[in-house]
């Protein structure tokens, strides 16, 4: 009886030790300091504010420094020049940048659908309203330009039938040009579309019926971490993975850090936003998809980006690929499926 149940402590035990999160920092290691940035305050960072307010990020042996830098371009500067260490932000708006030449890759991607949402007047019921108007975006063939031409595209209109007029700012700032009629209409991300619609105005199409292909939220790093501290990316990227995990089995906290970090209690917006960013368009694999990859730059490149990499230059799916060969994930989710 004692050799059977010594036989299956050590069972028990090798399992166990099997299935230890190789990811964690070993007893007694001095926490690592990082800085990493976002370009806006949005629900989609979600997984972010919660790796943030709950210590996530300490598990894994960080003492991390969050820092906001207007603009995604400024902040893949900072990047590149390993003023950052990582960058966390919509990862399609920051490739044309990657492919003209931006030291920086794409190394995890937890969301990958379109959040957007077409937002206008209280005179403008249907898409084709738009037409002698106009929509604001933040300059010329940014994002949220060419996911406008998209809309316009889908509904048989052109940019001779609704001007795309560059206004700058963040969303919210545009949200206010729409408010002075200075536009008709904008995209904005959740929850700002339950603002939109509480205020009586429209909410005309939600570009996730685009099913165009698209790479939001998403974890960057610079070369020199690459090349240098490529273990700490590995840290960062199972970091992230978790937070993942944490952000949907924990529906009450991950809503109190969207709250925190966009200073609201809506209710109604907290679980839009919830809903979307945790639920409809997240990956648990966080696998950056290489066609989608692949057709940003195209679009780049034809809206005039000088291309000078290719598009399996700009991610690394190294790291991603480690947490399912490690047995990691399989450990997260249990009997879940995690795989797209």
């Amino acid at each position: 009886m004692k050799l059977r149940m010594s036989a299956f402590l050590i069972a028990l035990l090798s399992a166990v030790a099997a299935f230890a999160n190789p990811y964690l920092p070993k007893p007694g290691e001095r926490p690592i300091t990082i800085r990493l940035a976002t370009s806006a305050v949005s629900g989609g960072f979600v997984h972010l504010y919660s790796a943030l307010d709950y210590g996530i990020l300490e598990k894994y042996g960080f003492k991390p420094e969050h820092i906001y830098i207007r603009g995604q371009s400024p902040a893949l500067a900072a990047l590149a020049n390993d003023e950052l260490q990582f960058n966390y932000g919509a990862a399609d708006g920051s490739l044309p940048g990657l492919a003209a030449g931006v030291e920086v890759k794409v190394v995890a991607s937890p969301l990958v659908k379109l959040p957007y949402v077409l937002v206008a007047r209280k005179d403008i019921r249907r898409p084709e309203d738009l037409r002698g108007k106009a929509i604001g975006v933040t300059r010329p063939g940014d994002l949220s330009a060419r996911l406008s031409r998209a809309v316009l595209k889908k509904f048989g209109l052109s940019t001779d039938d609704v001007t795309i007029r560059p206004i700058g700012g963040s969303q919210t700032e545009r949200y206010q040009a729409m408010l002075g009629n200075v536009v008709q209409a904008i995209l904005v991300t959740p929850p700002l579309d339950v603002r939109a619609k509480n205020d009586g105005f429209n909410i005309l199409y939600r570009l996730i019926d685009l099913e165009l292909p698209f790479i939001y939220s998403s974890l960057m790093t610079n070369y020199k971490m690459l090349r240098e501290r490529p273990d700490i990316v590995q840290r960062m990227v199972a970091a992230l993975a978790e937070t993942v995990y944490f952000v949907e089995k924990n529906p009450d906290k991950a809503k109190a850090a969207i709250a925190k970090a966009m200073r609201t209690k809506d209710e109604e917006a907290l679980q839009v936003s919830y809903n979307v960013y945790a639920k409809e368009i997240v990956d648990r694999t966080m696998v950056v998809p290489g066609k989608s990859v692949s057709e940003a730059v195209e679009i780049a490149r034809e809206t005039g980006t000088i291309v000078r990499r290719k598009a399996e230059e700009l991610y690394d799916n190294s790291f991603v690929n480690n947490l399912e060969k490690s047995g990691f994930l399989k450990e997260l989710w249990g009997n879940e499926n995690y795989r797209r």
